[in-house]
């Protein structure tokens, strides 16, 4: 009798959609196939899919290391090849470039000043390196990527920490530039420091002289005269009293000429009289706080913006770009924490009270015009207005372990509810996206405003990365929002960070409220700001512990340090727990805007040893556009590829589930997104 030929199964195919961030607590077998077990240096995408975070680089307001390109300098033949760092010359043009690297018959230069000429001589110093000719060809995208992040390198070399010592204090945007307060040089004073296309420019601090008896308000500019010794008034503060002959305050003054001013009669231009109660102090604000600025204006005209702030040992502060003016309280110690501007008050949390300034007036804190207190209790942690309040205002205020509401709209109407005993937030970490987010020691809490009874529901949103949040949550710095890619990202001392992209609203259909992606700097964040620019484009800025700051998704690197990133998957049984599949091949849906290259390795049967595990293999992907001039027509893709379903990856295995492990280590590669995979397999038989 003739046997029945064996009929191989069909292949069948594994469609992964990787979306829904780490979960570190759901057991295995219920996992979703697109949900790493474990992953570092990728976000989710608000849109599905796993990308490749962006680096960060350091900033003084000289152009970014990202923003320098190469030239290559092709020669007919080394006489002699030049050494890196050299600056090679054109004997007839003149033009010089720095020496990045050099290849087989070129030499990779930035910095160039000048245009080199074919058939000139190209010379190192004294040396012939070669006769320059017509390029000859292109270099492989990794290499033209390696090159890119060779110039982001010596970029990097021009651009300096903040000045001073010890870690960045505090940094902020105001009217489109960087602001980083960090202690002098000698550890005896705070410093600010603003960009400037040169570099960090020391912003001078001015003198302050206390007055009463104010007649007539005088205009910042008016010149102070007692005696034969003047100063120009900066800022006119004014805590109380009226402009009739009880006003008193203080005046914001550069260096008086022809001495120090002493209590009694003083002059100002217009004819104001006031009494000084004294000679002028220089503002030296103390060292050793942590800033916390935000931007505010109480008068409603646009030429009235201004920055406020405080840092736990000084007075709070208003700045203008140029001024920057203490704010005196009256309360003892008068050194705030927390900072908010609500409902056209200043408000200022100083250990357990709640403190606010006159209406419309920063720097009046008497009651009789208005300011006042509230006692809260406990130590106070974040202070934030709310979004879209419905029939009152309200601010969120924080203690470690309690959140209330402050409702009302002035002092004879504040009225400060608890919300919820035994759930606070930690310092620096309040944000407001589309809802309000704070981290409380028991992970990331949505304060979700609810139009049920007008108050608000609390959920934590990452309870699948517990674990993570249990080892760290000791360690939290600050915090801050990503809102094109709709994230909170939490950061702590050690290095680590939380990406946590919100899924809300328009993208429920996948079913996700937030994923969460766990990320490791080499600098860690000690502050870190974000701002929309009059341009439209948001940014993000933070500053560290060695005294730079940086920006934050610019550039490859890790300000020249390697992105090491991986995905983690668990084990995925194709709905078959206990059936042998034999796994033959792999597809990966990428995309990008540059040249990539990802490890594609996996593990089959829960790792064991009794099987021949995989070991990772490299799969490169160009999604860049061509190299301007070092092209052939018909013979590129214009404007590159940004998407490449068809990365082919070869399997081989058999097992009752596979794990895959996506990894990438470069200081080149730009961001990617891993969008799906494709997994084809044929079924065995059962496990017995």
């Amino acid at each position: 009798m003739k046997e029945a030929a064996y009929k191989m199964p069909p292949i069948q195919y594994d469609a992964i959609q990787m979306q829904g961030g780490v979960d570190q607590m759901t057991p295995l077998l219920n996992l979703k196939p697109g949900m790493p077990r474990d992953a570092l240096n990728f976000e989710a995408s608000i849109l599905g899919g796993y990308t490749r975070i962006g680096g960060y680089e350091r900033s003084d307001g000289q152009p970014l290391p990202s923003s320098k390109n190469f030239n290559l300098i092709f020669v007919n033949a080394f006489t002699n090849i030049p050494a890196v760092g050299d600056t090679v010359t054109g004997f007839t043009s003149g033009a010089t470039g720095y020496v990045l690297t050099t290849g087989a018959n070129y030499v990779v230069v930035c910095e160039v000043v000048g245009i080199f000429a074919l058939a000139e001589t190209i010379k190192d110093g004294a040396l012939v390196v070669g006769t320059m000719v017509a390029s000859t060809g292109v270099p492989s995208a990794s290499l033209l990527a390696a090159y890119t992040a060779l110039a982001a390198d010596r970029q990097r070399t021009h651009i300096a920490a903040v000045p001073g010592s010890g870690p960045v204090r505090g940094v902020f945007i105001y009217s489109d530039v960087v602001y980083a307060f960090r202690d002098n040089a000698g550890g005896t004073a705070s410093a600010l420091y603003k960009q400037t296309s040169g570099g960090w420019s020391l912003v001078p601090f001015f003198n302050e002289v206390s007055f009463t008896a104010g007649t007539t308000l005088p205009a910042d500019g008016a010149t102070l005269t007692q005696g034969g010794i003047t100063a120009t008034v900066k800022r006119v503060v004014t805590q109380s009293g009226a402009w009739a002959g009880s006003a008193a305050g203080r005046f914001i003054v550069d260096t008086p000429s022809g001495g120090n001013f002493a209590a009694g009669a003083a002059t100002l231009t217009g004819g104001t009289t006031v009494t000084l109660s004294g000679a002028q102090t220089a503002i030296t604000p103390t060292v050793g706080g942590k800033y916390e600025v935000i931007i505010g204006n109480f008068t409603g005209s646009p030429g009235t913006i201004r920055a406020y702030g405080c840092d736990g040992v000084n007075r709070c502060f208003e700045f203008d770009g140029t001024v920057y003016v203490p704010i005196t309280t009256g309360t003892v110690p008068d050194t705030p924490t927390h900072i908010a501007v609500h409902k056209n008050f200043l408000f200022i949390a100083i250990g357990g009270s709640l403190l606010f300034s006159a209406p419309g007036l920063p720097y009046d804190w008497t009651a009789i015009d208005g300011a006042g207190i509230v006692a809260v209790g406990d130590l106070l942690t974040n202070l934030i207005e709310l979004p879209g309040a419905q029939t009152t205002a309200a601010m969120g205020v924080y203690t470690r372990s309690t959140t209330y509401i402050l409702y009302g709209t002035g002092a004879s109407t504040f009225n400060l509810v608890p919300l919820n005993t035994g759930c606070g937030g930690l310092s620096f970490t309040a944000q407001n996206m589309a809802h309000t987010y704070v981290t409380d020691d028991r992970g990331i809490i949505d304060m979700q405003e609810t139009l049920n009874y007008g108050n608000f529901d609390i959920n934590t949103v990452t309870y699948p990365v517990n674990n993570f949040i249990g080892r760290q949550r000791t360690k939290v710095t600050c915090a801050t929002l990503n809102r094109q890619k709709s994230q909170y990202r939490l950061f702590y001392s050690d290095g680590y960070g939380l990406y946590v992209t919100n899924m809300h609203g328009q993208y429920a259909w996948m079913n996700i409220a937030s994923s969460s992606m766990p990320v490791l700097f080499p600098n860690p964040v000690q502050c870190i700001t974000n701002a929309k620019l009059s341009t439209g484009e948001e940014v993000v800025y933070f500053g560290s512990t060695n005294g730079f700051v940086y920006k934050l998704d610019s550039g490859s690197s890790f300000d020249g340090a390697t992105i090491a990133s991986y995905l983690l998957f668990g084990a995925d049984q194709i709905g078959s727990p206990r059936t042998m599949k034999h796994y033959s091949h792999a597809q990966l849906e990428i995309s990008g805007n540059s040249y990539m290259q990802l490890n594609f390795g996996y593990t089959l049967g829960y790792n064991a040893t009794t099987i021949l595990q995989p070991t990772a293999v490299p799969y490169g992907s160009d999604f860049s556009m061509p190299f301007w001039d070092h092209f052939t027509w018909d013979h590129f893709t214009w404007d590159g590829s940004v998407n490449n379903p068809s990365t082919e990856c070869d399997m081989t295995g058999t097992g009752e589930n596979y794990a895959l492990l996506l990894s990438s280590s470069s200081d080149a590669y730009y961001p990617f997104t891993i969008n799906s995979a494709i997994v084809h397999y044929r079924t065995r038989r059962g496990k017995r």
